[in-house]
């Protein structure tokens, strides 16, 4: 409890970055945000998917001819938008914005996708701005509006002569959508790289008001077997899984490769929970290459954000599984 109360006290200080810039995001009253002019100007096009009667927000980039190295769908971090990923150079948006840049200069389409704020825990109360990463008894929120991204909207965009490998990443509760979204879908996509993140199938959260300062999140997240906050150091550190979810994976011989990539100081997703998904994903028969993991410094939110080191190892663990 102890952690997590400075840890709250450490988001509440610096504002987390992503949800501050996604407060002046006006896009749910119709009006274009400083953050969506700028990835317009950086000639980043938008489009909406109507997943059970709600529009889902997508923007996108492609290089000028052909995709020589397929398309990358981003996933932000709770609290976020998918403009910071193209707009907001600043803070810790920078580094997030120079990989989506640097991924379409390789030659990558990137798609940035902007979760809901709908998602709702077991109890049903309203989680804020959010993936629907978790195993509920309810639809999912966010997996048909992926495999719609997948299926229909990227196959029409795809110039001729382009590769066809689809990639995911994502950031905290993106990296947690990634992986729920990579399993499921496990014959269509190619590769994934989750990023500060965990275990979809063996967490859950309390989206109790008052949990957390955020502004656009509510409640906190639990790992399943230990009980405690994943906030809290050793939070996922466990011998079995006796209440793990059923996962939702697919039957197929070839499975897609991962690699994660996290800090081991995280002071919001302890490094025991990237630890744990690891281990999961392999004893479900997904290959996996070594983690990417960074060394050092304190433990804090900072070390929770997407890094600039992680820019080329992803992207180049993404090319390294084309033709695979």
């Amino acid at each position: 409890m102890a952690i997590a109360l400075l840890l709250s006290a450490v988001v509440a200080g610096s504002v987390l970055v992503a949800g501050a810039v996604a407060q002046d995001h006006g896009s749910d009253q119709g009006a274009t945000s400083p953050q969506e002019r700028q990835c317009a100007d950086h000639r980043w096009q938008s489009g909406v998917i109507d997943v059970s009667s709600k529009p889902r927000q997508v923007l996108w980039k492609a290089p000028a001819k052909s995709w020589p190295k397929g398309a990358i769908i981003v996933m932000h971090g709770g609290g976020g938008e998918h403009v910071q990923w193209c707009g907001s150079n600043f803070g810790s948006a920078a580094a997030q914005v120079r990989f989506s840049e640097l991924a379409v200069e390789e030659g990558f389409a990137v798609f940035l996708l902007n979760s809901s704020s709908d998602v709702s825990d077991s109890q049903g109360r309203i989680c804020g701005k959010v993936w629907d990463d978790e195993v509920r008894d309810r639809p999912n929120l966010d997996l048909p509006f992926i495999e719609q991204v997948v299926q229909q909207m990227i196959p029409p965009l795809r110039p001729a002569g382009s590769e066809g490998a689809i990639f995911l990443t994502g950031l905290s509760s993106g990296g947690y959508m990634t992986v729920r979204a990579a399993t499921h879908f496990s014959a269509l996509v190619t590769a994934f790289a989750p990023v500060s993140s965990g275990d979809p199938y063996g967490w859950h959260r309390i989206c109790e008001p008052g949990l957390t300062p955020r502004r656009k999140v509510e409640g906190a997240g639990y790992d399943n077997e230990t009980g405690k906050q994943i906030t809290e150091r050793n939070s996922c550190l466990s011998q079995s899984y006796p209440n793990e979810s059923v996962w939702d994976d697919g039957q197929e011989p070839s499975k897609p490769t991962f690699r994660l990539f996290h800090h081991e100081m995280d002071g919001i997703n302890d490094v025991s929970c990237a630890e744990k998904v690891a281990r999961q994903l392999r004893a479900h028969g997904y290959p996996g290459e070594p983690d990417f993991l960074l060394r050092g410094a304190r433990r804090s939110l900072a070390n929770h954000l997407w890094q600039d080191e992680y820019n080329r190892p992803v992207l180049d663990f993404f090319a390294s599984c084309l033709g695979r």
